[in-house]
């Protein structure tokens, strides 16, 4: 048998079926199970009771509710963040961005947590600063406005990230033309850049829409205390409370989850048809305005943001973990590290949550690095309509809302595996394989954009010389892209080790992740420990983030969000 390809002779044969068997693995074979299960039940009958249910509407209604809100508020924070970053001649951009796309590498729980030490008459920091409101006050954030306001907060980023996207390449010789032309600065931005950074607008707001309608952590900390249900935590509960019509119920569920999420993605195709956004001129400058004697307020301003959406809340959050219980303040008397030596030192449950998704993360992260440098290397020398499929495929499970993930591998993997007759339901190897899914698609993207950037030439000549397949990988390509492959690594790792959406349905006894951990103690009512352990997670996640910052210099452009 050859082991080449006729295409060149420069990829073997085995490479295509390898790519395809991991991709139909991996996000075909889940995503056609959850929806051959839908149906089925659909056909069936079983579930229906379910729509009759005043709870499942009310989840509905306040799955949009929210939704829709965190859109706005992320529309309103990303698109001011993004317009002034972007386009002004505003001071430490790079600090800003940085502080600004932090909130969305937090974990929701964590986010909320933060938000909820920061406000309420319990709030230890408050009561340290002797502004608390009176005791017997509500927890403004339990409610539907809460959540809606954390949502855009965790989201805001996402139009932030969007929107600066699209405003990179605006022309800086039309905005000239047009202020000598006598336009002032605000007519420049109504009729030229405006108009021009709608797709970025729709393409920010509808992805802030659909994470919305998939986030678990943020409504699961607000919502249930105050009995409020979205469509994630009414899964959650379903599947906590197990019975007869459970699978049914979930799959159903989760494909109302997914239509909203569908129809969310549509209005911005619609939106969108018949649009022509093509740019003429000087691509790849920045229309850059003079802030003048208003760059000091506008710099003001971005601190006084930050200050209240990311510093304040994680100083309310290390505040909770210095004292011994919630509501008490903060001082020389109350002030301990109880709280860090009992979650490193003697909480089983814990230690088992670190060890876990250290284990899940760093697997995920080298695990999914052998495939995506194949895969990127197919998709880079072989493009097409095939390529176009296979990265859909790998980007849905991605883009999906987690727990419908979650629930997908949950029906696909319920009964044992046919032959061998395992069953790996309720094992922590459920979590690894939806995590491979899930992430795929962040671990192929730097992969991806540094192999397009090769001369294949550099290949072509070694395989005229000779060198096979794998000699080529080794000594030319490898090392060529070993700062993308490294940062892939980094961001897969960054992501996985505190994710809760898909492991809150996943995990069981002994397979906790650090998401599930902060989200189960904070639940029991430990919230010095619960606060303890996010501020670890936000410190992990700082440090990756400024590791990746290192290597900056030697990645393609774009694999870093924040950097401008």
């Amino acid at each position: 048998m050859p082991r080449f390809s006729a295409r060149g002779n420069s990829q073997p044969v085995w490479l295509l079926p390898l790519v395809i068997a991991t991709v139909c693995l991996l996000s075909g074979l889940p995503l056609a199970r959850l929806l051959f299960a839908g149906l089925r039940f659909s056909l069936e009958g079983r579930a229906t009771g379910l729509f009759a249910e005043p709870a499942t509407w009310a989840a509905i209604r306040n799955t949009l509710t929210t939704s829709v809100g965190g859109m706005v508020i992320s529309v309103l924070l990303g698109a001011t963040f993004a317009f002034i970053v972007t386009l002004t001649d505003l001071r430490a951009k790079g600090l800003f961005s940085f502080a600004f796309v932090l909130p969305m590498m937090i974990p929701p729980q964590v986010t909320a947590l933060a938000w909820v030490q920061m406000s309420g008459p319990a709030s230890p920091l408050l009561k340290t600063l002797g502004i608390a409101p009176p005791l017997g006050s509500p927890q403004p954030l339990y409610s539907l406005g809460g959540i809606a306001l954390l949502l855009g907060v965790q989201h805001a980023p996402l139009v932030f990230l969007a929107l600066k996207a699209g405003l990179a390449p605006l022309p800086r010789d039309g905005v000239e033309a047009a202020r000598l032309a006598g336009a002032s600065p605000l007519r420049v931005f109504g009729d030229i850049i405006l108009p021009l950074a709608v797709p970025g607008l729709i393409a920010g707001a509808a992805i802030a829409f659909v994470s919305g309608v998939g986030n678990f952590g943020i409504p699961a900390i607000l919502g249930i205390p105050a009995s409020i249900y979205v469509l994630p935590t009414l899964i959650y509960s379903r599947l906590s409370s197990f019975g007869a019509g459970t699978f049914a119920e979930m799959s159903q569920l989760s494909m109302v989850i997914a239509v909203i999420a569908g129809l969310g993605l549509a209005v911005q195709q619609r939106a969108l048809r018949g649009r022509d956004y093509r740019i003429i001129g000087l691509s790849g400058q920045n229309a850059a305005f003079s802030l003048g004697p208003f760059r000091l307020i506008a710099e003001a301003g971005f601190c006084l943001v930050l200050f209240f959406v990311l510093v304040a809340p994680l100083a309310a959050l290390v505040a909770s973990s210095l004292v011994p219980a919630y509501g008490v303040p903060l001082n020389l008397t109350t002030m301990s590290l109880d709280a860090y030596r009992e979650i490193l030192l003697r909480q089983s449950v814990t230690l088992t949550a670190f060890a876990n998704s250290l284990f899940l993360a760093g697997t995920t992260a080298c695990g999914l690095l052998l495939f995506t440098v194949l895969t990127a290397y197919l998709l880079a020398r072989r493009p097409g309509k095939l390529a176009t499929i296979l990265t859909g495929l790998i980007e849905i499970p991605y883009a999906l809302p987690g727990i419908v993930l979650a629930v997908a591998f949950i029906l696909l993997f319920a009964a044992p595996l046919p032959i061998v007759n395992v069953s790996i339901y309720g094992t922590i190897w459920i979590i690894l394989i939806a995590y491979f899914s899930s992430f795929f698609a962040v671990s192929l993207k730097p992969v991806a954009s540094a192999l397009l950037q090769l001369d294949p030439s550099l290949e072509e000549a070694a395989r005229l010389s000779g060198a096979g397949f794998g000699r080529r990988m080794r000594d030319i390509l490898v090392p060529l892209i070993a700062p993308a492959a490294g940062a892939s690594v980094i961001l897969v790792f960054l992501i996985a080790c505190s994710e809760l959406t898909v492991s809150a349905l996943l995990w069981s006894a002994g397979t906790q992740t650090l998401g599930v951990a902060i989200f189960n103690l904070d639940d029991s009512g430990s919230s010095d420990l619960a606060s303890a352990l996010s501020v670890l997670v936000v410190v992990m996640v700082v440090l990756l983030m400024l590791m990746l910052e290192m290597l900056a210099k030697h990645l393609p452009k774009g694999v870093l969000p924040w950097r401008n």
